[in-house]
């Protein structure tokens, strides 16, 4: 906070004005002296000192507050204010004019200052004369100053912002609003301040010779003053514009004065802050505020480090009428007669402007009641329209929950049963209109009650997700296996109400997975017999063939100084020998994998393995083949390949005979095979339900092709294995037109 020095006060005793010139000095440096032992302790550290110079008293806080405001939202850091202000009327009296810069000059002997302000022409006029002496290389920067006044001159150090007293302006505007006017008094008093401005109306004055005669009071004491303006002509207007005198008061002060001359007779003041408010309409002026915002900018950039020099002066935006609002009512002035722009003050507020916070008040209350009731109108509709679609809703998901497979449910918060679908009650055969809550419990398998209680009662405290595996018997007292996946319900307020579940019948796939895993163990069983009855014949059959023809090499080694017939007879045999062991183990890889698959197609493939199958086996086999493409895929090729060679290995060990026959044919569509036989036969029913290892291996090496099987077989009526797989989507490179199953494939 800045330090605020006032040397007078308007309004203070009479006594101050009534003493010497001597003592009124004397008394003037025993306050400065006071000041200066309290100023120092009341400055900030490290802040910037800041002297405000004022011209007038009675404005000096305004003045203060708008620069010291513009300011603090501009210059950073604390400032130090001091603030001084002279006696316009005395200014130009050397004594008066010595004894306060003798005065300033011990007031702020120690006291450093960075920028001095100075407000009006006069004050900047005392500062530039006694600046040398008091301030000396202090910046100064001006404002609250008619342009006219330094127009053509400069200082060093010096720089500021200049207004527009709009003379003409005021004139022009109180003619305007007055056109029956032809006289203008003019009432000001007699120091250099008043004399300039005095001149300036009657330079303007000079415009309107023609029409309005000029009267000037000029310095007249307070009773003739009155009395003059008394005996004025009608249709006249006065032209307010005495300077205060602070330190001299008279009978009545320049205010009260006015007040009584507004009583009688229009008045306008060229610095309109003298009118509004005091008994005169107004007049044209700048905006002392936004002249302060534009000095405190300079000012910021001086206590900045820049230059005053260095700164232009700066002039401001523009003067706009002010005026009294009261006045005009009291004249009789419309608001629409004012310039555009005009600047009212004190206005009395409308009835709308009294009332407005009352008014806005209970129209927002009947609103909000309004409201209410409309909002409440509307959640009743909307309840009713929510309870019809819940209705509807309700009777929507009945219809679904009956009608699905599914085995639905619905519990509340604890726990119990308050709804089953038509499937489920069907499955568990319970009444519908029985209570089933607690019944359905007894219809759950003794093993499985514990579980599926626990997993409930958790899920009650969790309100999550859970699912579930139980046994559940059926209306036929058969137990079947149940998977129950459920859901929390919510209310319309979205709170918890609850489960509801839905069961799926599990048990054709528990028995279809049980089934699988038997048939992976088959296949397992069969994989290691495979292995075996390879090892065998392997150790057995090729490992001792092989010993032994070891041991004839060896014996013809030995035997080399025999005859020659006897040496050629017995290498004959031994190649005999290894042609018979080279012919088996070319079987035996044929049975493994075929060579001829890969290289020659699936006829010569198939066609070869019949003829080794017939001298290994010492059966018959006819092989035909009618239009098979050359170029099948080799899944396919393989498929059919796999299923004859199974085909034969069920013919030999099941059938009785010795004579087959296998036919591979082909369309445009599809290619078939068939292996047929005429021996005992069998029940095709008896062996879906027992599906053999060797059925089930051509079944699913058919069913990766998308083919089907048939197996055609009666008992003491042969047996036909009969394999279709499609050529279509393969030759496409798409599915469609897949079988969808096996038809009688077992």
């Amino acid at each position: 906070m800045g330090t605020v020095r006032v040397k007078a006060e308007r309004g203070r005793p009479n006594w101050f004005g009534t003493l010497g010139h001597q003592t009124q000095v004397w008394f003037t440096a025993l306050v400065v002296l006071i000041c200066i032992l309290v100023a120092p302790a009341a400055a900030q550290p490290n802040a910037k000192n800041v002297l405000i110079l004022n011209t007038f008293s009675d404005l000096a806080l305004d003045n203060v507050n708008y620069i010291k405001s513009a300011m603090r939202d501009r210059v950073p850091g604390p400032i130090n204010y001091y603030v001084e202000y002279l006696e316009s009327w005395r200014l130009g009296d050397d004594g008066y004019e010595n004894a306060v810069s003798n005065t300033l000059k011990l007031e702020y002997a120690g006291q450093k200052l960075d920028l001095a302000l100075a407000v009006s022409y006069p004050a900047l006029q005392f500062l530039l004369k006694f600046r040398n002496q008091l301030f000396p290389g202090v910046p100064i920067v001006f404002w609250g100053l008619d342009a006219s006044r330094i127009a053509g001159q400069s200082w060093p150090g010096v720089t500021g912002v200049t207004e527009t007293v709009d003379v003409r302006g005021t004139i022009n505007l109180a003619l305007h609003l007055h056109p029956k006017t032809n006289t203008v008094a003019i009432i000001t008093n007699n120091s250099d301040f008043d004399k300039y401005w005095l001149g300036a109306v009657h330079q303007e004055l000079l415009r309107h010779e023609d029409k309005v005669q000029e009267i000037d009071l000029v310095a007249l004491p307070s009773n003739q003053l009155t009395q003059k303006v008394a005996s004025l002509p009608p249709r006249t207007i006065i032209l307010y514009q005495p300077s205060p005198q602070e330190s001299v008061q008279p009978t009545m002060g320049i205010y009260e004065i006015l007040a009584v001359v507004g009583q009688q007779f229009p008045t306008y003041c060229i610095f309109p802050i003298h009118c509004v408010n005091h008994g005169g309409i107004g007049g044209v002026s700048t905006d002392m505020q936004d002249q302060a915002v534009v000095a405190a900018e300079i000012a910021r950039r001086v206590l900045a480090g820049e230059r005053p020099g260095d700164i232009p002066v700066m002039h401001d935006s523009g003067s706009r009428a002010r005026v009294d609002w009261r006045q005009l009512q009291r004249w009789h002035i419309p608001e629409s007669a004012l310039p555009p722009g005009s600047l009212v003050f004190y206005r009395q507020p409308t009835l709308w402007e009294r009332y407005r916070r009352y008014i806005i008040a209970g129209v927002i209350l009947v609103v909000v009641q309004l409201l209410l009731i409309v909002g409440l109108l509307w959640q009743r509709a909307r309840k009713r329209k929510a309870e019809a679609v819940l209705r509807e809703s309700e009777k929507r998901f009945r219809v679904m929950a009956d009608t699905t497979p599914s085995l639905v449910w619905m519990c509340d918060t604890k726990g119990g049963i308050t709804y089953l679908n038509e499937s489920r009650l069907a499955f568990s055969g319970l009444d519908p209109s029985a209570e089933y809550n607690g019944m359905w419990t007894e219809l759950l398998h003794p093993d499985d009650l514990k579980n599926v209680s626990d997993t409930v009662s958790q899920a009650l405290t969790t309100r999550q997700r859970f699912s579930m595996e139980y046994r559940l018997r059926r209306s036929d007292g058969v137990y079947r296996w149940i998977l129950d996946v459920a859901a929390p319900r919510l209310n319309g307020d979205r709170s918890f109400a609850g489960f509801i579940g839905s069961g799926t019948d599990t048990t054709d796939q528990k028995l279809a997975q049980q089934a699988l895993e038997k048939v992976s163990g088959q296949l397992i069983e069969a994989q290691e017999k495979e292995r075996g009855r390879i090892a065998r014949d392997l150790h057995d059959d090729i490992c001792q063939r092989l010993a032994l023809l070891s041991m004839e090499l060896d014996q013809a080694n030995r035997g080399m100084n025999e005859p020659g017939d006897v040496t050629k007879h017995r290498l004959s045999e031994i190649r005999q020998h290894c042609m018979e062991i080279a012919g088996d183990v070319q079987s035996l890889s044929h049975a493994l994998h075929s060579s001829r698959l890969d290289y020659l197609g699936i006829v010569a493939a198939i066609g070869g393995f019949c003829h080794e199958f017939s001298k290994q086996h010492e059966v018959s086999i006819e092989f035909t083949d009618r239009d098979v493409p050359a170029g099948l895929p080799r899944e396919i090729s393989l498929c059919l390949f796999r299923v004859a060679q199974e085909a034969l290995h069920n013919a030999v060990k099941y059938s009785g005979v010795s004579q087959y026959a296998v036919e591979l044919t082909a369309t445009e569509d599809e290619i078939q095979l068939a292996v047929s036989d005429s021996g005992r036969g069998f029940d095709t029913e008896r062996a879906k339900v027992k599906r053999g290892l060797g059925l089930v291996s051509m079944l699913e090496r058919v069913h990766l092709v998308h083919g089907s099987l048939h197996v055609e077989s009666e008992p003491g009526r042969g047996t036909r294995i009969f394999a279709v797989v499609p050529l279509v989507s393969e030759r496409e490179g798409s599915t469609e037109g897949k079988p969808e199953g096996v038809a009688g494939a077992v």
